[in-house]
């Protein structure tokens, strides 16, 4: 039974995709999605109604046997009543009429009125619980805008279901077509308006009014986002607090946006719980902050580049910091010169020791970690941490990473880039002092660590005595490392390729500027049991010969080689199922 079922579907559908190949009106994603919610719409109890075969019988459950159909022939489909066990022909409203002028639809896509007038006809047809799951199905904006336009049924449901909506410079006149939208779409849920790329002649952009429209007629709206959006500001920002679903704001690049626009905000919106501030240069770290440290609901703040707000101003968030499950902060690399807090600022750090519980995601980017500052004093307090990204943060020690070693035993991924020595002189006296000791500490107590990435800024190794070959493989060996990522590690070579041939978790390697690692390595890297995805950039020890033992083996699922000058195109093909090749040998002069 089950296997004459599967048998109709596949070679129903199969057909019809083939079918659709040849239609440019609809894709074919469209049209097996189509068949898929007509079968399932037409399943079960949802059948129409066969008492007059098998009689009264309830509940009157029917299995599908076979089915056959061509464009020239009706559709005979035979059920079994679960009730009696004997079969019966019904003779269906899809069988003959729907499946025929669906097929004529497929089949004429080079008459527009006459696949307009047919597929008008077969939606008429069609019940709205179907055409409700078909809509649901397709996931492509392309696709959605193609099928809207086959009929008003779908063109109204599409309004009725779509709940995300992606807008930017096409956006014009801006109120007109804000206007437009939030009629036909009165569901959306999340709207993102990107205006990047925008100059004075494609018209004015979104301004206060705009956020008006936007508050009166999206009353479902959770998620905004805004970028590059320059003509708004404090009072636009006051329309949205009367968005009392909103729960997500993402505002990139809001030169005009001040601290009392977001205070209005956080005020109206008490059921915010995602706030992201990009390149928002007024805003500082007043009231608001405060404000929503005390309701309690923020688990995602983003902080970037926003000049008026340091790394230490973050403590304002009080008891927040017990909900907050994700924080990323950036500073700008030329505003984070070190200031001298007082007694009292590290006090307020102690008195929130147990608040940082819940924190599971954190990344710092060009902050200044060093004893006395409440970045190191949260390394160590972090419980619930499984990711944790540390980009150019200067002064971080050993006793930094030791202690996050044992408060974050749930650790999974880690990816640190080091600052050069040179570039970066915030503390002259005390240099960057991160040995091997860290990466002994964290494979002995974070023993689920999966991902881990080292990278040195602009290619410059920071000290001779930083981490080496054999703490990278002291925490292979002894951490379940899946992912393996070394970017312009000089002191990485054959001998640590041969070490990581017998891990037994390495699924994919990438080495960038790793020029210690040559054709031996590489040919010993193969032994590696699990290892399917393999990238290689600018790696100039490595050449054809290397990768010739991978050629016709069929272990590799994927294989990127990017400005490696000694790999040819030629030499990898056959080394794996899925290859990207790219060759610009400008990074060399």
């Amino acid at each position: 039974m089950k296997k004459s079922t599967a048998s109709w579907s596949v070679c129903f559908l199969g057909a019809l995709l083939l079918l659709s190949t040849m239609c440019e009106a609809l894709r074919p994603t469209i049209s097996m999605l189509f068949l898929i919610a007509m079968q399932e719409s037409t399943g079960g109890s949802s059948l129409p109604d066969c008492s007059h075969a098998c009689g009264p019988c309830s509940p009157c459950k029917r299995v599908m046997v076979s089915f056959k159909c061509t464009v020239a022939e009706s559709c005979p489909i035979v059920y079994r009543c679960m009730c009696k066990g004997k079969y019966y022909h019904i003779n269906l409203w899809l069988q003959s009429t729907i499946c025929q002028q669906f097929m004529s639809f497929l089949l004429s896509p080079r008459n527009p009125r006459a696949s307009s007038d047919t597929m008008g006809f077969l939606m008429e047809d069609l019940p709205e619980e179907m055409l409700v799951n078909i809509v649901r199905r397709i996931d492509q904006t392309a696709d959605r805008n193609s099928i809207s336009l086959v009929s008003k049924r779908l063109y109204a449901i599409d309004g009725e279901q779509r709940d995300f909506l992606r807008v930017g410079c096409g956006l014009h006149p801006a109120i007109e077509a804000l206007t437009s939208l939030c009629i036909r779409f009165p569901n959306i849920k999340k709207l993102e308006i990107v205006y990047s790329g925008w100059m004075s002649n494609l018209g004015k952009q979104l301004d206060n009014q705009g956020l008006f429209v936007l508050s009166s007629n999206c009353h479902s709206l959770t998620e905004l986002t805004l970028s590059f959006c320059s003509f708004i500001n404090d009072s636009g920002l006051a329309y949205l607090s009367s968005c009392r679903n909103l729960r997500s704001l993402k505002l990139n690049f809001a030169p005009a946006i001040s601290s009392n626009g977001i205070l209005s905000l956080v005020v109206g919106c008490k059921n915010l719980s995602a706030l992201h501030l990009i390149r928002c240069m007024k805003v500082s770290s007043f009231e608001w902050l405060e404000y929503l440290g005390k309701l309690g609901k923020l688990e995602d703040l983003s902080i970037k580049n926003c000049r008026a707000i340091s790394e230490h101003d973050l403590i304002k968030l009080g008891p927040g910091w017990n909900n907050l499950k994700r924080l990323e902060f950036e500073m700008d690399a030329y505003y984070r010169y070190p200031k001298i807090y007082d007694s009292s600022s590290v006090e307020k750090w102690l008195r929130h020791q147990g608040c940082y519980k819940n924190l599971r995601d954190l990344s710092l980017v060009n902050c200044i970690i060093a004893p006395g500052r409440w970045l190191s004093y949260l390394l160590g307090r972090c419980e619930a941490l499984e990711r944790l990204h540390l980009d150019m943060c200067i002064a971080v020690e050993d006793t930094d990473m030791i202690a996050l070693s044992h408060k974050s035993r749930n650790l999974t991924s880690m990816s640190i880039r080091l600052p050069s020595q040179f570039l970066a002189p915030v503390f002259p006296s005390s240099p960057l002092r991160l040995t091997d000791e860290s990466l002994k500490a964290l494979a002995i107590n974070c023993l689920m660590l999966e991902v881990f990435e080292l990278s040195f800024s602009n290619g410059e190794f920071p000290s001779f005595h930083c981490f080496s070959q054999s703490g990278i493989l002291a925490l292979i060996q002894t951490c379940p490392i899946r992912v393996l990522v070394l970017d312009s590690a000089c002191f990485f070579n054959d001998s640590g390729m041969e070490a990581l041939g017998s891990s037994p978790y390495l699924q994919t390697l990438k080495l960038i500027r790793c020029q210690e690692v040559t054709d031996k390595g590489m040919q010993l890297i193969q032994r590696c049991p699990l290892l399917t995805d393999l990238y290689l950039c600018k790696c100039l020890g490595v050449t054809d010969s290397g990768l010739k033992p991978l050629i016709g083996l069929c272990k590799l699922k994927y294989l990127k080689i990017e400005d490696c000058p000694q790999i040819s195109e030629k030499g990898v093909q056959g080394t794996a199922m899925f290859i990207s090749y790219k060759q610009d040998s400008s990074w060399l002069y």
